[in-house]
């Protein structure tokens, strides 16, 4: 990488890093690209030149954002061997980038309750879909062998990881929850709900 480009990299990141803080500090929809830009110290054809506009900008720090959180996902769950690892790794996983990274969490429940345009929406499915392909393909190995249910990444998803999402959510909008506890109960609740299920689709 050339200094020109390496320069472009850390002025995109810089950019990143000071929406974060606003977007911690404001909210997602309370923040406007000219304070992001003044929390960065960047010019505006500098901002422009990286970024078509704030939702660009909020697309890359999502993806930027999923790229970190699935990275640490597959560094757990790929060196399991057996299914119940997996599962626990996959949510204890989770749960433990969530507690470690508090305001990039709190920015990505917010933005992805937000409505994305079909661009970016498509952008940010097939970079999720790309993170994910190693997971699912591990998960598969389980699937086959009959100690998980056939269910579609979807399905497994929202079972396996829905309950951590919603008190994720609760628990960084102010919800009296331990995170100890959180780690301790629902990676063990992932897996019963699973554990049980015979491999022929109940």
């Amino acid at each position: 990488m050339g200094p020109a480009r390496r320069d472009g990299v850390k002025r995109r990141d810089a950019l990143l890093d000071a929406a974060l803080h606003c977007f911690a500090e404001r909210g997602v929809l309370s923040t406007g690209i000219e304070e992001i830009r003044k929390a960065a110290g960047a010019s505006p054809s500098s901002v422009y030149h990286l970024f078509d506009g704030l939702p660009d900008l909020t697309l890359a720090l999502l993806i930027r954002t999923f790229e970190r959180l699935f990275t640490h996902l597959s560094e757990r769950v790929l060196p399991t061997a057996t299914a119940e690892a997996a599962v626990v790794a996959l949510v204890d996983g989770h749960l433990e980038w969530i507690f470690a990274h508090r305001d990039e969490g709190r920015f990505m429940y917010q933005a992805m309750a937000m409505e994305l345009g079909t661009h970016a929406a498509g952008a940010l499915t097939a970079r999720k879909a790309e993170l994910l392909a190693p997971i699912i393909q591990h998960f598969g190995r389980f699937i086959a062998e009959g100690s998980l249910p056939p269910w579609p990444p979807l399905l497994l998803d929202v079972v396996l990881l829905g309950p951590s999402h919603e008190a994720c959510r609760r628990f960084l909008a102010g919800a009296p929850l331990e995170p100890s506890w959180m780690r301790g109960q629902l990676p063990r609740l992932a897996w019963q709900s699973v554990k049980s299920r015979e491999a022929h689709g109940s």
